[in-house]
């Protein structure tokens, strides 16, 4: 027995205090016991006191010092990270709960360090038991659930899953923040100096389990028409670590989607010229962002100048005025077709973002079955219809089939 069914570990960071504000109000009342970890106890007794925490339970513990974070997990069923660029500050921490059987959590999005912590950690984890669970966050919940929600309903309502399932993302209104450009710019700067990982990183099955053996070639968006969908579409600059998850997903059930599924995300921008014009300033806007954070004197003043910093998001306006909605379209190989959509009523970066990944802990803490084996999971294979409920009922999600 634990004393603490969560600890949120990075609680004073921008998202933690929005994930910590989440948990004060939601869980009030509720049977989960949960604490605020950090390496700051005065910025710690600073966010507790602003939302109005009480007697709060806080955990001082430093990303980098190992000894304090297994006394942390020591207390704690799971583990939720808030620590980010995680491939700057997170690994000690999932080292730590592969070796003690901690549960972990977190809204990473950096498939090059998911890929370094799988290598190094995954047979120990499945050893003591944790269950390690990336990617919680905007990236990649609405895909990867959305995608298992409409397999779901492709065999309720055909008998067979669907062999292809393209995502257009119809709606996103949110701002930038400085923590997800922090992790952007630090791939970059990964990439520009290993060619070991720009090949990796082309490779839409980096994350499988070996052994996977898929082969289809997965469609890249670029500029193209879509008559499905009826828009233009554009590159989604999320689609390099959504995709990759959601492959992982089939791959860990066993081939559920099947051995020639494909899936692709892109953005839409529209019928006409006007849709067209979009979308290629999109590729625009997104190919030159790349080059130039590849670029070191470039990206160093983009750092200074341009790009906000670590630590700097979207208002608590703009968070609350933020909507997404996505939208799958599934093909099972005999034909038949089906549409879903996943939609969320908060800027996805971080309004939506900080209750998908509160209601992933709970979930991981309190819907699992104590004999559900450990190792590096996704949310779609772990958490799956569980998760769904919670954020339909709590978190302002919603999933639907389209008539």
């Amino acid at each position: 027995m634990k004393k603490f069914d969560v600890v949120v570990y990075g609680a004073t960071s921008f998202v933690g205090q929005i994930v910590v504000r989440y948990m004060q109000q939601q869980f009030a009342g509720q049977d989960l016991n949960w604490a605020m970890a950090g390496r700051s106890e005065a910025k710690l007794k600073e966010v507790r006191t602003d939302i109005g925490g009480g007697a709060r339970d806080l955990i001082v513990a430093d990303a980098t010092d190992e000894q304090a974070l297994r006394d942390m997990c020591d207390q704690a069923k799971v583990i939720m990270s808030c620590v980010g660029p995680y491939a700057l500050y997170g690994e000690s921490l999932v080292k730590v709960c592969a070796e003690t059987g901690t549960h972990y959590c977190d809204l990473t999005g950096e498939v090059q360090w998911i890929k370094r912590m799988l290598d190094r950690y995954e047979t120990v984890a499945k050893a003591s038991g944790a269950r390690i669970v990336h990617c919680c966050g905007f990236d990649s919940i609405p895909s990867d659930l959305g995608v298992f929600f409409l397999q779901e309903q492709s065999l309720a309502k055909f008998g067979v899953t669907c062999s292809e399932v393209k995502m257009g993302v119809a709606q996103l209104k949110g701002g930038a923040s400085g923590g997800t450009i922090a992790s952007m710019i630090n791939l970059s700067k990964e990439a520009a100096k290993d060619p070991a990982l720009r090949k990796e990183l082309a490779n839409p099955y980096s994350i499988c389990p070996p052994g996977h053996g898929f082969k289809v070639r997965q469609h890249t968006v670029k500029v193209e028409y879509d008559e499905e969908f009826q828009s233009w579409l554009a590159p989604f600059v999320m689609a390099a670590i959504n995709t990759r998850v959601v492959h992982r997903s089939n791959a860990l059930a066993d081939g559920r989607y099947g051995s020639e599924f494909k899936y692709q995300e892109a953005m839409m921008t529209g019928d006409g010229g006007s849709g067209k014009r979009r979308a290629q300033k999109l590729l625009w806007g997104l190919g030159s962002f790349m080059v130039a954070a590849s670029i070191t004197p470039v990206r160093w003043l983009l750092e200074k100048y341009v790009l906000p910093q670590p630590g700097e998001g979207p208002s608590a306006e703009e968070q609350l005025n933020g909507r997404y909605r996505l939208v799958f379209i599934g093909t099972t190989a005999e034909g038949e077709s089906l549409r879903c959509e996943v939609s969320g009523d908060r800027d996805p970066g971080y309004g939506s973002t900080a209750k998908m990944l509160a209601q992933a802990a709970a979930c991981l803490a309190q819907d699992i079955a104590d004999d559900a084996p450990g190792g590096f999971w996704t949310p779609a294979t772990l958490l799956g219809s569980r998760l769904i409920a919670r954020l339909q009922a709590d978190a302002g999600l919603d999933f639907r089939v389209e008539v």
